[in-house]
């Protein structure tokens, strides 16, 4: 059961990255596991282990895989909810979803009258709220009104290339007024995983803390996502400034740095705080088709009507090979920074700013 909660994940990013729509995603994880659940009861069924008037009640064995489906990427997608709300993680959370529906499954194909009729309304009912939002979400990135205000979250860890191009792309093809940046800070994940001890930083390397896992860590737990290298949030964002200043873009984009909030509430917070500093006006939400973009364009469609603009990753920008030493892949003033903090300079000088270097955070100022 880990292990398909695990390969569903992965069915799910691999679509969101290849195509970059939420529906190609969901899609991407529904596909397999219909084909799954429909294997499985054929075989039940076939072996005399359900109940064959009771699978007939809910439309066959074939309507039964369907529901079962349905139902199961509903308390799967309830389960991400959570997990962007600061509960439970991905994979634990799947696990939890694919579980209970093992349950209603069983009570629903066992010709209990009751029991039938909540598990097709569930099914039915999941299926449609589910790839009824998705629908809507990809419609919007694709038939987005200009103006307004465009947000950008992410890691930036650290701010490369590709990022600086969407942001000059966006602001361009939206006709936006401004974009606002805000870095992840600790996420959630890492947050509650110190606090119990079950993740360290190891060493610093280059600038970068190195997470690592304690005997404490719990082994279904996918830890890293992202990698095990992080950037200080202090320091992404100083070098998403520097970047901004260098590109000529200080006076269209405003980098925040909402730390109580974010820490209380998340990227929800954010957007709730940005909403009331500009009441009224369109919001856009920036982001890539990675792992970590389409984590943020789920916020974002859990955070009213946001305008996705999304960017197909394929240019080989890649903030996990500039973690490991390649080149080429970030500006002039943030390649000269990260070059800095590799050489442990007790102070970094950049972009006509100085900034204090302590282990790594970089503080502004003598």
């Amino acid at each position: 059961m880990p292990s398909y909660a695990k390969l569903s994940n992965k069915a799910d990013l691999w679509a969101n990255n290849r195509f970059g729509f939420v529906t190609a995603g969901r899609l991407g994880r529904f596909v397999p596991q219909y084909a799954f659940n429909l294997a499985v009861f054929g075989v039940l069924l076939w072996g005399g282990a359900l109940n064959r008037d009771g699978v007939a009640s809910v439309g066959g064995f074939a309507s039964a895989a369907l529901v079962t489906t349905l139902a199961s990427q509903g308390l799967q997608y309830l389960g991400m909810y959570l997990v962007s709300r600061g509960i439970g993680d991905a994979n634990r959370n799947v696990l939890v979803g694919l579980s209970i529906n093992i349950v209603l499954t069983s009570f629903g194909t066992a010709g209990l009258p009751i029991a039938r009729e909540a598990f097709l309304i569930m099914g039915f009912g999941f299926g449609i709220l589910l790839f009824g939002i998705g629908l809507l979400s990809d419609l919007r990135s694709q038939f987005a009104p200009k103006g307004g205000i465009g947000l950008f979250f992410g890691t930036f860890n650290p701010f490369h290339n590709t990022h600086l191009a969407l942001v000059r792309r966006a602001l361009d093809e939206r006709g936006l007024d401004k974009i606002v940046i805000h870095p992840t800070l600790v996420p959630r994940i890492h947050a509650d995983a110190f606090r119990k001890g079950e993740l360290r930083v190891a060493r610093l390397e280059s600038g970068f803390q190195i997470y690592e896992t304690t005997d404490k860590a719990d082994s279904n737990v996918d830890y890293f996502p992202t990698g095990r290298m992080f950037l200080p949030p202090e320091t992404r964002k100083v070098l998403i400034d520097l970047a901004m200043a260098e590109a000529g873009l200080h006076n269209r984009v405003e980098v925040v740095f909402f730390r109580e909030i974010y820490n209380t509430k998340g990227f929800q917070g954010v957007i709730a705080e940005i909403k009331k500093a500009h009441p009224g006006v369109r919001l856009h939400g920036l982001h890539g088709t990675d792992n970590g973009g389409m984590y943020v364009r789920q916020i974002y469609d859990e955070c009213g009507w946001i305008y996705p603009w999304r960017v197909l990753r394929r240019d080989g920008v890649s903030a996990t090979a500039i973690r490991r030493g390649a080149k080429g892949m970030t500006s002039a003033v943030v390649t000269d920074v990260l070059e800095q903090l590799s050489a442990n300079v007790p102070m970094v000088v950049a972009g006509g700013r100085r900034f204090r270097n302590d282990n790594g955070v970089l503080t502004e100022g003598d």
